[in-house]
């Protein structure tokens, strides 16, 4: 892929084509994983439980990332989006067990979600190791 080249990735996510979206955009060496939630896309269920949306939120991206080429490994930015800042710490260990390692330059922002199932929104900048 050239610098100027641009690669959509989809999960299949309704929400993509209904809103207008892609779950990452591959440019260059660059991927940007938009916010993603703990919906299982497949059956488009989702936990009631944050930590259990918290590991979803990974493995979606996780998905999106190693489609684009990538890994969480190449992770260098995450922002952490939840409706209620309490819910935070509850989710350390997930994250901890995927970016314990890598130790991205992270944020939290409590803020609503489009959706009152949703309890977390995870978005990530990586860039690809040898790119």
């Amino acid at each position: 892929m050239t610098a100027r080249q641009r690669r959509l990735i989809s999960s299949g996510s309704t929400f993509e084509q209904q809103i207008g979206y892609s779950r990452a955009v591959a440019m260059g060496e660059w991927v940007f994983v938009s916010g993603t939630t703990g919906f299982d896309y497949a059956a488009m269920t989702i936990s009631d439980d944050v930590v259990q949306q918290a590991e979803q939120c990974l493995k979606n991206i996780d998905a999106a990332l190693r489609e684009a080429g990538a890994s969480l490994a190449d992770v260098v930015r995450v922002t952490y989006v939840l409706p209620d800042a309490k819910d935070f710490e509850p989710c350390w260990p997930v994250l901890r067990k995927y970016f314990g390692e890598v130790r991205p330059a992270a944020m939290m922002i409590s803020a609503g979600l489009a959706d009152p199932r949703m309890k977390i929104e995870i978005e990530v900048t990586a860039l690809r190791a040898g790119a």
